[in-house]
């Protein structure tokens, strides 16, 4: 099962958490990219770091130690984001990071078949359903926003505003048709609230999966990956 995380230095207590919970709920083996990229910090914004090998390399000796066959690739990005860089978002609320995954397409050693995840994601049950989620013609799968699908509506009143911290990725496809090409175009040129989410909710062919395969409001007893999102409520 290929897994996809992408951040800077920030996200590696996350990752390392995201990722042993996967592994404590799946059998086969695991092999996860880190896309990983260094930034260098503006108007009072600290400078973002890459992932460290060595870190890279102790997540791997963790995961190893449930099954042996478990790998984790680190690949540094800096390169392709400082060539082509998000310009019209890099000072939102939203950490350039967030944007990373818009350039796994330049990758050749990220595989045609990815489930992407958020490190604010832990693994509550077998994900093997979603992982064999049978995408069609759809490029992404994943769950509807718990706010943003009812707030953005492409099609009348039908929701398709999917969350982006949980994506089934068919990288070939996306490969093909130019979609994370096209996704950056619109964040280096347009403003938007959660620009990498609304880019890819504005170009990409969606397939709409089960809530259960990204909670992101309250664990429920068929829950398989719970997302600690941001979310609002009244009482604690």
């Amino acid at each position: 099962m290929n897994i996809l995380y992408c951040g800077d230095a920030r996200i590696q207590r996350g990752v390392l958490m995201s990722a042993l919970s996967l592994a404590d709920h799946i059998d086969e083996p695991l092999d996860i990219y880190l896309l990983t990229f260094g930034w260098p910090g503006s108007d009072g914004a600290p400078a973002l770091r890459p992932l460290a090998p060595f870190f890279a390399r102790g997540l791997e000796e963790q995961l190893a130690k449930g099954n042996s066959a478990n790998t984790v690739h680190l690949i540094d990005a800096t390169n392709l984001f400082a060539a082509a860089p998000p310009l019209a978002n890099l000072d939102t609320r939203f950490t350039p990071g967030c944007m990373l995954r818009l350039y796994a397409d330049l990758v050749p050693a990220i595989p045609d078949r990815v489930l992407y995840l958020d490190n604010d994601v832990l693994c509550r049950g077998d994900v093997r359903g979603l992982w064999e989620t049978e995408l069609g013609d759809a490029e992404i799968a994943g769950v509807l926003d718990y706010y943003g699908s009812w707030v953005f509506k492409r099609e009348g009143v039908r929701r398709s505003y999917l969350n982006s911290g949980v994506l089934v990725m068919d990288m070939g496809s996306i490969r093909r048709g130019g979609l994370f090409e096209e996704c950056r175009t619109l964040c280096a040129t347009q403003r938007m609230f959660m620009p990498d989410q609304t880019a890819l909710n504005k170009r990409a062919k969606k397939k709409v999966l089960p809530r259960r395969y990204n909670e992101q409001r309250i664990l429920r007893p068929d829950t398989v990956l719970q997302h600690f999102t941001t979310s609002f409520r009244v009482f604690p």
